[in-house]
């Protein structure tokens, strides 16, 4: 017996040595199962009914390690929902574990705080040649010496075929085997812990994937038949054991897998038709499950909402840590690409105001007109301290979702991508880099899947369609070489290239990195504890600008940057940083800093000063 954390949860296996309970919703069945392996054969026992359309059984005939489903009705059998893994695929039978057996060697890791959280967003296929989590095991070392404190794993739930991005996850409490399954994960999060790195987990409540998920075929009352999402009918979450499955799946990573932390997926397209939203539901048990640990939420939602991540008086988180700022990810991206199809047309490539709205005070969209959506979106966010955002200048869905895969640095200039680089590392807001950025990684990460029969079909046509009025496609030839999502190449296409980190050039990007990396611990973290909203300020003149930001008492952070390749002479009342006796920060030129005295910027610069008061004159009547 190892000294493992089990997590109880009102659905699935509790495992006792003296009687395993096994336990199934299904208020509408007239007899549940328990199917499970025997000697050379397949067994069944019957299941007890009981109050609230509970189906329960306590039995020792099921030893750890064998395999176990349900048979509703006297219909196919069907693996547990709530299953901690899988004999094989998602429709095969379910594997009973202990999850006491694992012997923890950080059981005293307590978490780190969210100020200092600089994430990387990683795919377990494709971040290393394994394809596991022992294969980002062998990568840790190289990541905290780059300076990053948060690993985050795409969706590790057990979804369709060997691979995917991990959206389309069926069985939402089971690390997929093909990476390493239960006793894997814990491996990484273990060895991560041991070197003071914390391990986040991107989970999907908005929806399960269209391979493997049996549910609906024995307990419709776990969808809503007249709501629906971009996926098919919602989630039924005014049923009581419903919401408790996910809410428990949450509780469940954090405490037996001991995760640091959960990013939500999609939060707007959780059709919630109940009082209280599924995510304060979430997070206040969450928060009241670990008041001695630092345990972490994100969120991702295109409404510009901020209820979720608002901070009491004392600066201190109820419920959502930070929320995914789209809206700096896409004036980033129109400043450095010029691009304006879809979501892009809202943004401006003209100008650095956008870019210098959502530095200071959050959101872009606070209650504008959005062109592209015909509508006014966002809330009011300049009250929030920075670090109630999450930024960054790309992520899997801003890559994986463009036709062809493509990163930023090989859509934009390289002085454009360094200059933005250090903006997104260096501001205040918490930031977040996606694999193999922190060298410089050009390859593509496209979308990929593996289904198979119409399913894989209709995903392959469905996804040429989606890109078909866009300018990848402006030359018919493109259609060609389109990336098949079920094409293995197109995953293998998808891996890091492991390889480049001993180019000279991926190696000064990762100098670059790690020297960014260190300014922001040494100089701006330790001010971000107590970080207050209404901090920032700007000054734009064109693709130039000013953002300073009074993170405390006699402290101002000032980012000058010009992204522009015409020279900026600095007006408006800006003192010489060499005369308020400011002390440089981080320049991505060597001159930078010495310009800035003349009141002078290059083309494509980039500096970031501390000060004792404002470098900007007119900042001071704010």
């Amino acid at each position: 017996m190892g000294n493992g954390f089990a997590f109880e949860t009102s659905w699935g296996t509790r495992y006792d040595a003296a009687g395993t309970r096994f336990r199934l919703w299904a208020p509408h069945a007239r007899r549940v199962a328990l199917v499970h392996e025997g000697v050379g054969q397949r067994s069944q026992l019957p299941m007890a009914k009981g109050e609230g359309g509970w189906w329960e059984i306590v039995t020792t005939h099921v030893p750890v390690g064998a395999g176990y489903g349900f048979r509703v009705d006297d219909g196919d059998i069907v693996p547990d929902p709530a299953a901690r893994a899988q004999l094989s695929d998602v429709h095969g039978l379910s594997r009973l574990v202990d999850p006491r057996a694992y012997n923890w060697r950080t059981t005293e890791w307590q978490g780190r705080p969210w100020h200092e959280c600089v994430f990387y967003e990683l795919h377990t296929g494709t971040f290393s040649p394994q394809g596991s989590f022992d294969g980002i095991v062998e990568k840790l070392e190289h990541l905290q010496a780059t300076g990053i404190t948060a690993i985050e794993l795409l969706p590790v739930a057990q979804f369709g075929g060997r691979r995917g991005w991990g959206y389309d996850g069926v069985l939402l409490y089971c690390p997929h085997e093909i990476y390493g399954g239960a006793e894997g994960l814990k491996r990484l999060v273990d060895a991560a812990h041991e070197r003071g790195l914390m391990v986040f987990l991107d989970v999907v409540y908005n929806h399960f994937g269209p391979d493997g998920n049996y549910i609906p075929s024995y307990l419709p009352d776990f969808f809503h038949a007249e709501v629906s999402t971009a996926w098919g009918p919602a989630i039924a979450y005014g049923e009581t054991p419903v919401r408790d499955f996910m809410i428990e799946n949450a509780l469940y990573w954090l405490e037996e897998y001991r995760i640091d932390g959960l990013r939500l997926d999609a939060i707007d397209s959780i059709k919630d038709t109940t009082d209280t939203p599924l995510v304060k539901e979430l997070a206040q048990r969450v928060r009241a499950r670990f008041p001695d640990r630092h345990v972490h939420i994100t969120t991702e939602d295109d409404r510009n909402i901020t209820w979720h991540i608002e901070r009491n008086e004392d600066g201190s988180i109820p419920l959502v840590s930070g929320e995914w700022n789209d809206d700096f990810h896409h004036t980033a991206h129109v400043l450095a690409t010029n691009e304006r199809e879809g979501y892009y047309r809202d943004f401006d490539p003209a100008t650095a105001e956008q870019m210098a709205t959502a530095l200071a005070g959050g959101f872009v969209y606070q209650g504008l007109e959005s062109s592209h959506r015909s509508r006014k979106v966002g809330h009011s966010s300049t009250h929030l301290p920075p670090t109630a955002f999450v930024n960054f200048i790309q992520n899997h869905d801003q890559i994986g979702n463009r036709a062809f895969g493509d990163r930023l640095r090989t859509l934009s200039s390289a002085r454009a991508h360094d200059c933005l680089h250090a903006i997104l590392l260096l501001s205040p807001q918490i930031p977040l880099i996606f694999q193999g950025d922190e060298f410089g990684d050009c390859h593509s990460f496209c979308f990929f899947t593996d289904f198979h029969g119409e399913l894989g079909l209709a995903v392959s046509k469905g996804r040429k369609e989606e890109f078909s009025h866009f300018a990848a496609f402006e030359d018919s030839r493109a259609q060609a070489v389109f990336p098949d999502p079920n094409d293995p190449m197109t995953f293998e296409a998808s891996k890091v290239d492991w390889s480049q980190v001993i180019r000279p050039v991926n190696r000064r990007r990762l100098q670059v990195t790690q020297e960014l990396l260190q300014a922001r611990r040494d100089h701006l973290v330790p001010l971000l504890a107590g970080a207050p909203g209404e901090c920032g300020s700007a000054l734009v003149d064109g693709r130039a600008f000013v953002v300073a930001w009074k993170l405390a008492p006699g402290r101002v952070y000032h980012l000058f940057a010009n992204l522009s390749d015409a020279s900026w002479e600095i007006e408006d009342g800006v003192l010489s940083p060499a005369v308020a006796g400011a002390r440089e920060v981080f320049s991505n030129h060597i001159y930078t800093f010495e310009e800035l005295g003349t009141g002078v910027m290059s083309g494509y610069s980039v500096s970031f000063v501390m000060a004792d008061d404002y470098l900007v004159e007119v900042f001071k009547d704010d």
